[in-house]
């Protein structure tokens, strides 16, 4: 079908458009980006994914910040095309068919990227197999495992069925698609007519697969026992791969992908450090995260840069010219974009936020390590920060999953600290963090805070996305801050490069009301040109170079040839 697709790119998400809800966050947007920007840039690329019908969930909060997730209900046939091919994949020695959904990303000069998306909810399969692929990171252990198997030996399978038998190159993001290398694997077996695997085997999968581990959080590398693999994968007898797959006697999917990979990489510089210590077996490079920059910049700032920086849709780099834009009109695309936001953030909470006043955007995955809640750690310092420094107001956003009960109690815990604090910091917590809601939010907030626990930040690209807005950020030195903060330029650091002491919370919070108290509200308020100075550096310096574009260059030259 079409012979000049060389790299095919696995993902368990991709996030594409708020109206396909196929993803959950970071990762998936990532992934979303990564695919945008080979368009933009002609890489002859094709994504792989799973079509979740039930979404990851639809967040719905209570009057105390309890979470009520419940299943997502969008119109596939509006968004994406039917294809007719179907192929076979085996899951515990039943045979389930999978078929396939099409959407065509196109680029800024016309060049079209292909993103398959898999499910399994067909006539021809049972009950349970049907279901299969309904919830993105639901079920259990067997459920995740089942619909690895769709994504991995399935992905692979529709690929040949739709022509693209010319694929030189398979990138797996994160380690939830590492079947693929098995399915690598079988196809060569079949060709030399054989089961016996061989080292040549390996090497030549190996010479073909590309691996991009996102975290070293333990939660974000999937592991299976070895009886439930056994049972499920069937033929592949995992006992017997132990050498490529089996890590502490478990099935472990960053391993196999690990072990059949020739290149390897963290998504950032420090990440690729933390990487590089975790395994330490393993030769791993680093490429720094980015974001679409024509996705995630508001249209306030989008008008701007058209008049000031023709060109520079197809040209991220260009971006370096804002330091050219006269302040007083980025300040106006700004108030323009938190006009946005603020009139959204009354619709959802009746938070009645104000224009002028400071406005700070706190918004991830509700988790501990990330610590959505440190701004809180000192109710009664805030309220003097409030009296010294100007009023302040703060808007979050983020789901929890639905097994995370610590990261749920965050949330409530954000709500009781909006009640305690009354009208002296007024706080809101928006439901459902989408597409849609973090375009608003990455553009339309005063400041962008992010206080995770080093150095469990892989990268990050939230803060990105708000430098692509003019929005500084007030961040913890980890992830990508640690290559993006040059000090009262684009944005300022918590604390100190001394990562033991910005992880203790309490030492990270006294770090964090320091700084916004004595240097970040003193310049909002007192020193405007100053601030608005800070604001097109975060575009010039931060927004030209942490963008995809940028990204997939370097995956082409350091990867993908």
């Amino acid at each position: 079908m079409d012979a000049e697709r060389i790299i095919a790119y696995f993902s368990m998400e991709i996030g594409l458009d708020v109206d396909i809800p196929t993803y959950s966050g970071g990762l998936g947007i990532l992934a979303g980006d990564t695919v945008r920007a080979a368009a933009d840039l002609s890489v002859p690329m094709v994504a792989v994914t799973l079509l979740h019908r039930k979404g990851y969930f639809h967040q719905r909060l209570e009057a105390d910040g309890g979470q009520r997730e419940e299943p997502v209900e969008w119109a596939i046939d509006d968004s994406l095309e039917e294809l007719n091919q179907r192929v076979t994949v085996t899951v515990e020695q039943r045979t389930v068919q999978v078929r396939a959904w099409k959407l065509d990303v196109t680029g800024v000069g016309g060049f079209s990227v292909p993103a398959y998306f898999l499910e399994t909810d067909l006539e021809e399969n049972t009950p349970e197999d049907r279901k299969l692929t309904d919830h993105l990171y639901g079920g259990d252990d067997r459920y995740r495992l089942s619909q690895e198997i769709v994504l991995g030996f399935g992905g692979l399978r529709m690929l040949r069925a739709l022509g693209h038998n010319a694929i030189e190159r398979f990138h797996m993001n994160e380690g939830h698609s590492s079947f693929l290398t098995l399915a690598l694997l079988d196809e060569r077996l079949a060709t030399r007519g054989t089961s016996e695997i061989t080292q040549d085997d390996v090497e030549a999968v190996r010479r073909q697969c590309i691996f991009t581990t996102h975290t070293p959080v333990p939660a974000g590398h999937d592991r299976f026992s070895i009886d439930l693999a056994d049972r499920v994968l069937g033929h592949h007898a995992v006992s017997e791969l132990r050498k490529l797959c089996c890590f502490e006697n478990d099935l472990n999917m960053t391993y196999l992908a690990l072990n059949l990979s020739r290149y390897i990489n963290g998504v950032a510089k420090r990440h690729g450090e933390v990487a590089r210590h975790l395994f330490a077996t393993y030769s791993i490079d680093a490429i720094t995260n980015g974001v679409h920059a024509a996705m995630w910049t508001s249209p306030p700032f989008a008008d701007l840069f058209d008049a000031a920086i023709p060109g520079w849709r197809g040209d991220s780099f260009s971006l370096r010219y804002a330091l050219g834009i006269p302040g007083e009109k980025v300040w106006q695309a700004h108030l323009e974009a938190k006009r946005r936001l603020l009139r959204q953030a009354s619709r959802r909470s009746n938070a009645g936020m104000d224009l002028d006043i400071l406005t700070i955007g706190v918004a991830r995955r509700m988790t501990a390590y990330k610590r959505p809640d440190l701004i809180f750690q000192d109710v009664e310092r805030l309220r003097r920060i409030r009296a010294s420094a100007g009023p302040l107001q703060i808007l979050f956003a983020g789901k929890a999953h639905p097994r995370d009960e610590h990261g749920k109690d965050l949330i409530r815990r954000i709500h009781r600290m909006r009640d305690a604090l009354g009208d002296a910091v007024r706080v809101a917590f928006l439901p459902n963090y989408d597409i849609e809601l973090g375009r608003l939010l990455t553009a339309g907030v005063d400041l962008w805070l992010n206080t995770p626990q080093p150095p469990l930040e892989a990268s990050g690209t939230s803060g990105m996305k708000a430098a692509l807005n003019g929005v500084p950020s007030l961040s913890v030195l980890d992830g990508w801050w640690l290559e993006g903060c040059i000090e009262g330029v684009t944005g300022w650091a918590i604390g100190e490069r001394d990562q033991d002491r910005v992880a203790d919370s309490a030492a990270c919070a006294t770090a964090l009301y320091d700084k916004l108290e004595h240097v970040v509200m003193p310049m909002f308020y007192e020193e405007r040109t100053r601030y608005i100075d800070v604001m097109r550096h975060a575009i010039a310096l931060n927004g030209s170079f942490f963008n995809t574009h940028r990204m997939v260059q370097q995956y082409v030259v350091n990867a993908y040839l």
